[in-house]
């Protein structure tokens, strides 16, 4: 209707989708009733996604995050996120809306283009990474990445050395597992290999960020801001794989 978005029935089916055009960080958003009327939203959740297709609800605290609407149809009430949102289409779900009115919106989005490097793989390709010298020989490493997966099998990352050492990442079932090995030959009987499994359903075609930090014999293993903390079996401190991943 004029002055806003309001469906023609108020109940907690309908929504209001916004397309931005293109992939972008979103970092807050703010809303208001219809202008001039007695129809606003007094509670809303939020969804977002890529493609239109697959969607993703915003979460807090590992819960769907309800956020507080309006209280008449003017007033502009903002929410800052407190972790921001990559996604092309975003949904406004309302939950609750005045009791003497309707469904009534006026949204605005905040945000910023959102650029990254991404690589698409059928199962059969690779990407294939060269350092600058030969043999890389660490104590401390970062690894840093994010992936979306329609199959709930394969590998994602792996290098090794010719000393027997590797560091392999593999989604197994939707699950996603980390394998080290520091400074053992024999790969298949060894007392220094470390496997390490996190997540579920990553196979969702939502991306889903890792992050993989290693001093010494400690390793952080995070999947979407869940972490494992763990040490690496054997004696070696160190991660020697050959020039490339």
């Amino acid at each position: 209707g004029a002055g806003g978005w309001s469906p023609l029935d108020s109940n907690e089916r309908q929504w209001l989708q916004v397309d931005l055009g293109d992939r972008v960080e979103i970092v807050a958003v703010a809303t208001q009733g219809r202008y001039g009327s007695s129809d606003w939203v007094t509670s809303y959740t939020l969804m977002f996604s890529d493609t239109g297709r697959n969607w993703k609800q915003y979460r807090q605290d590992d819960t769907v995050w309800v956020f507080t609407g309006n209280s008449n149809a003017d007033s502009v009430v903002h929410h800052k996120f407190l972790h921001s949102m990559k996604a092309r289409f975003l949904r406004f779900i309302p939950l609750k809306w005045n009791v003497g009115g309707r469904i009534g919106l006026r949204v605005e989005v905040f945000g910023c283009s959102y650029k990254s490097d991404i690589a698409d793989f059928d199962g059969r390709s690779s990407l294939l990474y060269r350092f600058n010298q030969k043999l890389m020989s660490t104590f401390k490493d970062v690894v840093s990445l994010k992936f979306k997966s329609m199959q709930g099998d394969g590998v994602l990352f792996h290098g090794e050395g010719q000393r027997g050492d590797y560091v392999t990442l593999e989604l197994q079932k939707g699950k996603l597992s980390l394998h080290i090995n520091l400074g053992d030959s024999n790969l298949h009987f060894s007392n220094s290999h470390t496997s390490v499994t996190l997540g579920s359903l990553l196979d969702d075609q939502h991306w889903h960020s890792v992050l993989i930090e290693r001093f010494n014999k400690q390793v952080n293993f995070t999947v979407d801001k869940h972490t494992q903390h763990f040490r690496t079996k054997g004696d070696s401190d160190h991660l020697d794989i050959d020039y490339e991943v």
